[in-house]
């Protein structure tokens, strides 16, 4: 199909390479040339500097993101995007049914993730009877999409009680220059709810489609709670446990299932208080669990100023959970900084034999380097600290090998020894 000159965006070389290795953004820096007359959110045809077709991408006049490949095919029309869309869509929940079943004991999970499931600029959450919908991009925050989106849902849970929430990420609201969606459900097959619950593991959790971050929770975590619990509970040290920037209190209900004392921590008073909450949605806990709201940095730096004279005050358990401190590749150094503190903070914490849980989600950071910093803590601290098993989000988050992006979570399991 012919393309008009101002529905093509050259890109330089070393972002042709790496579009044709599988990656799928254009950044504004990779523009060779003017673009001035493309409408935010069109189609264009990506091409090379020799004008090689290399696909179709969603064009953004706002976002250093400038384009997101959405098909190898060139010259695609709106018609042709939406069709492919719902082929994708489809194949997505199609997936999840096999990585993510419902269960009685698990009832939440990711629908369709962007990027990973060839569908940029789109992000889908499952809460019981709730589906959060995220339009992320000038060219997906469209009314064409959200009703190809919305039928798509609406047939894969059919008979189903549902409502369909869409709710925007500030942040890159702001980034793309997104309108406010409109308020009110997407779609309700009965009456309209903003809040319900869910399970995770088989514990109960609460949800608030208004609350939280994200569009809420955090499902990439999903099983990685449960072998923080498998493995606490096997290694005979299931005293004091602590938790740290619990959020709504994941990981800290689920050792409460088998320590006798679990602390949550985190900077926000909000999610400990939905924390407090889930664990009274769950009775019959073994841990006694307490919460406090405090900076995860000065709350580690009393911990163990604390230990070093008082053995009495060690821990059998640790949790290390923060937001991504790398919201950039210039952060990623100070995120490795920050990394290491907390990590060798609780490896002094720790009695010998005890599990340390430690985690980033900044994609920035690499496995690779995380486990580096995590070692160098070690070493600096001078313990013996053995990887019990290295974790990644829960496949209804796939990676993508070509996307680096979509490998963002990991999650280290050590024997502080």
């Amino acid at each position: 199909m012919e393309q008009s000159s101002n529905n093509v965006l050259r890109i330089t070389r070393r972002a042709a390479d790496r579009l044709r290795a599988g990656h799928l953004w254009v950044y504004r820096t990779d523009i060779e040339g003017a673009v001035a007359g493309l409408d935010a959110g069109s189609l264009v045809t990506i091409v090379d500097g020799r004008g090689i077709a290399l696909g179709s991408a969603l064009y953004s006049d706002a976002s250093q993101i400038a384009a997101r490949v959405v098909s190898r095919t060139a010259g695609m029309t709106r018609a042709q995007y939406l069709a492919d869309l719902r082929v994708r869509v489809d194949a997505a929940l199609a997936r999840r049914r096999v990585l993510a079943p419902v269960t009685d004991a698990d009832n939440a999970h990711r629908l369709i993730f962007s990027e990973a499931d060839g569908l940029p600029g789109v992000i889908a959450d499952r809460y019981n009877d709730l589906v959060l919908l995220q339009l992320l991009t000038q060219g997906t925050a469209q009314d064409d999409v959200r009703a190809v989106v919305v039928d798509a849902l609406c047939e894969e849970f059919a008979g189903a009680e549902l409502t369909i929430w869409e709710r925007p990420d500030v942040r890159i609201r702001e980034l793309e220059q997104l309108a406010a969606p409109a308020p009110g459900p997407l779609f309700t097959s009965w009456q309209a709810r903003s809040t319900t619950e869910f399970r995770l593991n088989g514990l109960r959790f609460e949800y608030d489609a208004g609350a939280g971050q994200k569009t809420g929770a955090f499902l990439d975590q999903r099983l990685n709670y449960a072998a923080a619990a498998r493995w606490i509970g096997a290694s005979g040290r299931t005293g004091k446990a602590l938790d740290i920037c619990t959020y709504q209190g994941g990981f800290a209900l689920h050792m409460a299932q088998v320590c006798e004392r679990v602390t949550g921590v985190d900077a926000s008073r909000a999610a400990l208080e939905a924390a407090d909450r889930n664990l009274e949605r769950n009775s019959g806990l073994k841990a006694e669990t307490d919460w406090i709201e405090a900076d995860a940095f000065e709350l580690m730096r009393a911990y163990d100023d604390a230990a070093k004279g008082d053995a009495s005050r060690k821990l059998d358990a640790i949790v290390l959970d923060p937001p991504a401190f790398a919201k950039s590749k210039r952060a990623a150094e100070g995120a490795l900084r920050g990394y290491k503190e907390l990590n060798l903070r609780a490896m002094r914490l720790l009695h010998e034999g005890g599990t340390l849980v430690t985690c980033s989600c900044s994609h920035h950071v690499s496995l690779s380097d995380f486990t580096d910093v995590v070692t160098a803590a070690a070493n600096d601290v001078g313990r013996r600290v053995q990887l019990l098993e290295t974790r990644a989000a829960a496949p209804d988050h796939p990676e993508v090998l070509t996307l680096a992006e979509t490998r963002y979570l990991k999650c280290l399991i050590l024997r502080v020894d």
